[in-house]
């Protein structure tokens, strides 16, 4: 008979507290069709992730083509506005991407602006002029003398319309609250982008503060949908904007992205779902190309010169309204709604208890539309006449659109922590990061630590001692942490509460 010898215990060492964030896929490149080549020359150019320089071509190709034209999906016709969420550090080049493929935009704005200049000079002419007159007619209206005020009435209904002020050429904007967007509606173009490279400050700003953070997220998922936008304000009474088109590239860092990602108002409003999110690799220390003034003048050109075509061509307005778009039907061939649908049975099955997207059903739900919109993207930027969306460009969307609905459930599921575990896991980084300075500095053996020296020293975040006792024990149990005996002199003082740090510093 075989004796089973006993195996020595070997102590696994201490435990992670946050899950890892898993290395995502490799950016899909070669299916963003029309835009790839662009995407490639960004990338070349800058250096920076390919995934950063595919979220700034498509959400502002995106811009350029929204209103022209609304896609099918598998529930009816929708805008082709693509919300987009890049998550990277800083210093990963997410604004030289923006400024190669928006240059064309700029330029469009930067000549319409001159152009605006020598309008509104003539308007406030003519409005001065129009204002005087009707405020002389309406005071002999209202005189005692019949005559005049007979007159003057006649004058009044001759009078004509007031003029009209010129609308602003903006197209985007940075960090507006709701209402901020509402009055650049209300006085500019009818589709708008909007677009951060700092995205934070939208994301943390006074649009998305505990009071304004569901006006926000209402607001902005309306928009997407390419609803009618309503405005209520105390003595303006209500306005509605019909026919106005949005498109979004926030560029925030991992830390500005995390909350937004667990916060519980933007998911369950399926705000985030209406995202293209990803979080790529960071490029930084790889970055070793000398020059690149060649080809980011190729991106550049190459970008500009479709979208500048693209925002040149006359837009399909309300006759009534200059400020409201009646964007054309664009819809999916039979090949193409046939990839779709299927597209969107195997989502929906991976929607069921215990199904791979069981935990992200808002992310999966939206998918197929998303699959949809980037597909219309990608038909209206190769050409804004085109009869309908091929099989071809179906499948490319849908790759992108899958690719787009793993990033959310990579970077969902690592956000989803308590925030008992995010406040000790940022004190195990403080302990591991700061404290063996601090220790060095005041004489101390830098592998003990007691809850005094946190509550001194300690992030800003954690200096009450109830609540570092705590999160010491949460270390402790994860195995960071040794607890002493009672009393054990640390720092020349008995420790009723000390502990020893697992592997030293």
């Amino acid at each position: 008979m075989t004796v089973l010898q006993p195996k020595p215990f070997v102590d696994e060492g201490p435990q992670p507290l946050v899950r890892e964030i898993p290395r995502g896929a490799d950016y899909p490149v070669e299916a963003l069709g029309p835009l790839k080549d662009t995407v490639k020359a960004v990338q070349l150019a800058t250096q920076a992730p390919v995934a950063i320089a595919a979220q700034s071509a498509l959400s502002v190709a995106s811009l350029a083509v929204q209103s022209h034209a609304d896609v099918e999906t598998l529930a009816g016709y929708a805008p082709v506005s693509l919300f987009c969420l890049t998550v990277a550090q800083s210093g990963e080049r997410k604004s030289g991407c923006d400024k190669l493929v928006m240059a064309g935009l700029r330029a469009f704005e930067r000549d319409r602006a001159v152009e605006y200049r020598e309008e509104m000079a003539d308007w406030s002419v003519a409005h001065k002029l129009w204002t005087a007159k009707r405020d002389r007619m309406l005071k002999e209206a209202a005189g005692s003398n019949a005559q005049k005020a007979n007159a003057a009435q006649a004058d009044l209904e001759a009078h004509g319309a007031e003029p009209k002020q010129p609308l602003s050429p903006k197209l985007t904007t940075s960090e507006p609250t709701l209402e901020g967007l509402v009055k650049l509606y209300l006085t500019g173009q009818p589709s708008l982008g909007l677009f951060s490279d700092e995205g934070g400050g939208f994301l943390g700003g006074h649009a998305m503060n505990s009071d304004n953070r569901l006006k926000t997220v209402a607001g902005l998922s309306g928009l997407w949908g390419g609803d009618a936008l309503d405005r209520v304000r105390a003595g303006d009474g209500a306005t509605t904007l019909y026919g106005r088109r949005l498109a979004a590239h926030l560029m925030v860092q991992p830390v500005a992205a995390r909350p937004l990602l667990a916060d519980p108002v933007a998911s369950g409003q399926g705000f985030l779902a209406r995202f293209l999110i990803t979080e790529p690799p960071s490029a930084i220390g790889t970055r070793l190309r000398q020059s690149c003034a060649k080809e980011a003048e190729v991106a550049k050109e190459a970008a500009s010169a479709r979208i500048s075509e693209i925002l040149a061509h006359p837009k399909p307005l309300s006759e009534d309204n200059p400020q409201e778009l009646l964007p054309r039907a664009l819809p999916l061939s039979s090949a193409a709604m046939e990839l779709l649908y299927q597209y969107y049975k195997a989502t929906e099955i991976a929607q069921v208890s215990g199904g791979e997207l069981e935990h992200v059903k808002s992310f999966a739900s939206k998918s197929p539309e998303q699959a949809a919109r980037i597909a219309g993207t990608l038909t209206l930027w190769r050409n804004l006449n085109e009869p309908d969306v091929t099989a071809a460009t179906m499948a490319d969307a849908i790759t992108l659109a899958q690719f787009y609905l793993f990033e959310a459930k990579r970077l969902a599921e690592a956000a989803t922590i308590s925030e008992e575990i995010s406040r000790a896991e940022n004190l195990r980084d403080w302990i591991v990061g700061s404290w063996p300075a601090i220790a060095a500095s005041n004489g101390r053996d830098a592998a003990t630590i007691v809850p005094k020296d946190i509550v001194q020293f300690g992030p800003n975040s954690i200096r009450e001692t109830a609540a570092v006792k705590k999160l010491l024990t949460v270390l402790s149990a994860h195995g960071w942490l040794i607890q002493l005996e009672s009393g054990t002199v640390i720092g020349g003082q008995a420790r009723q509460v000390a502990y020893r740090i697992v592997g030293g510093v």
